[in-house]
């Protein structure tokens, strides 16, 4: 799939360059530390449900218990998640997503796959975000129910920015000094 995966990269690359990496890029000096991980924690902490979800597909149940003290813990002492006590309790955070437990099942992952907006990916990671994790997000459901479609893709692009942000400078000292960064990234 490379000859598919470089022009979409290319695309991906134009849109990072000319609207996400200055988005991302002003997200970070707009916003203090303390602002970022309080956003940060927030989607984590509605996100923790597909995890918790995912760790008991897999089995892995004592995770499961972990995840859903986080949920309970950061919902309430931590004023909706907005502050991480969990991690502070001893409950460390991970995240799960239904790829990963088709992975664990032995599904393969498949070709090496470019995704527009989205970036690297494979099959089986992509049909577990886009097909089987949002069955799983209670706060997508009721926005969904709702019709509230706008706070829907608030939501998700929120969490796009979030992660962005968050590599946007590892990307940028990578693609400086690779010579050929698709190769690099892949």
């Amino acid at each position: 799939l490379e000859p598919l995966n470089r022009i979409t990269f290319a695309f991906n690359e134009f849109i990072n360059q000319y609207l996400l990496g200055p988005v991302a890029r002003g997200y970070n000096t707009a916003l203090p530390d303390l602002v970022r991980n309080a956003i940060s924690n927030l989607l984590d902490n509605v996100g923790a449900p597909v995890t918790l979800a995912n760790d008991l597909l897999q089995g892995e149940f004592d995770r499961g218990l972990t995840t859903a003290a986080r949920i309970m813990i950061n919902t309430t002492a931590g004023v909706g998640g907005i502050i991480d006590v969990a991690e502070k309790l001893g409950f460390g955070g991970h995240e799960e997503d239904f790829g990963q437990t088709l992975a664990v099942w032995g599904v393969g992952e498949g070709p090496y796959l470019i995704l527009p907006l989205l970036g690297p990916s494979n099959p089986r990671d992509g049909i577990g975000r886009f097909f089987a994790d949002p069955f799983f997000d209670p706060l997508g459901y009721y926005l969904d129910t709702q019709e509230l479609d706008a706070a829907d893709y608030g939501v998700t692009a929120l969490g796009g920015i979030v992660t962005y942000a968050g590599i946007v400078s590892d990307l940028e000292r990578l693609r400086e000094t690779s010579i050929d960064f698709y190769g690099a990234l892949r």
